[in-house]
């Protein structure tokens, strides 16, 4: 459909700005705390109804953070089109009205904090105070940290140690709930994986977010090092999660069983880096403007393969 014909308000044009293909940044920490539980709780203690409601949540908050900016940044003037070198926004092209926006700001939170309510029932009440800390800054964010820098702090916390930490806990058994070392690292590295979507983000913005006053950690470092920080937080998620599937190899496995995780380890982790360095080199060869939209999407693409493979590589230890 051609942007001429998204008439305002309609469905339309909130399918344009809820962003769908920003929803794998939402089920890839999800996957991996729910894969964890599996594997250490396994099938017959897997708690199933927490788990769709961490699901549920994690969407619904993403469309709400992608609702939050897209409705400052068109206040802020951010998203001016004629300078915009991301895809285009909902309110800045007029597809939806600042009032229409700011009710589906208040829906989707409301709708949020409806289906993350029933997760004390699982994990207790102090959850609620996780769930307001996800409303705040997610606000946050797109009004006051991303100006300071602070964004990667957020999608490291908020994509990474919070979902997948919250979702192993709330799916053990109320007896067996606890965040191991291991659990920790692993949301540390999904969080470190999903941050290559705001670095490419923040690398094809970099002009006009100096310009705007937005001091983003790539306008603070510059290209070139920014570069070289997106290669390296893929590896290093990368060297993390196999440390953590490989030493899942007991004394207790036969060897033929050992050799397996091992081998599915190393595939996860080989098909993610094959994928990441491949768009690396695609990112410095493109190195500015409207192209490094190609990137994003490579960097999304890269982003699902590793939750997905090593979702399943932890399945497998549980299942052998």
């Amino acid at each position: 459909m051609k942007d001429s014909q998204i008439r305002t308000n309609s469905f339309q044009a909130w399918l344009l700005a809820a962003r769908p293909k920003t929803l794998s940044g939402a089920a890839v920490p999800v996957m991996l705390g729910a894969a964890l539980a599996l594997k250490d709780c396994g099938i017959g203690n897997f708690q199933f109804v927490p788990a769709v409601l961490c699901f549920l949540f994690a969407f619904i908050m993403q469309i709400d953070s992608n609702f939050i900016n897209d409705y400052f940044d068109c206040v802020k003037g951010n998203d001016d089109s004629a300078t915009r070198l991301g895809p285009k926004r909902a309110c800045a092209e007029g597809w939806i009205t600042l009032p229409a926006m700011r009710q589906g700001l208040v829906m989707t939170t409301l709708a949020g904090c409806l289906v993350g309510l029933p997760l004390i029932f699982y994990g207790g009440i102090q959850l609620i105070i996780v769930g307001i800390l996800c409303v705040i800054f997610a606000f946050l964010y797109t009004t006051k940290l991303s100006y300071l820098g602070l964004g990667d702090v957020l999608v490291l916390v908020f994509f990474g140690i919070v979902p997948v930490c919250l979702t192993y806990y709330v799916i053990l058994p109320p007896e067996d709930q606890t965040i191991t070392t291991e659990v920790f690292l692993a949301s540390a590295a999904c969080g470190l994986v999903i941050d290559t979507l705001l670095l490419v983000n923040n690398y094809r913005d970099r002009d006009n977010d100096r310009r705007d006053g937005k001091r983003t950690l790539v306008v603070r470092i510059g290209a070139v090092a920014a570069e070289q920080l997106y290669l390296w937080t893929g590896v290093v998620a990368s060297v993390i999660m196999f440390t953590i599937e490989f030493s899942a190899i007991g004394a207790d496995h036969p060897t033929s069983t050992s050799i397996w995780i091992a081998a599915t380890a190393a595939v996860s982790v080989l098909l993610y880096l094959l994928f990441h360095i491949n768009t690396w080199r695609e990112m410095k060869r493109i190195h500015a403007g409207s192209g490094l939209n190609k990137v994003l999407g490579l960097t999304a693409r890269n982003m699902f393969v590793f939750g997905l493979f090593h979702s399943l590589t932890l399945i497998l230890i549980y299942a052998l």
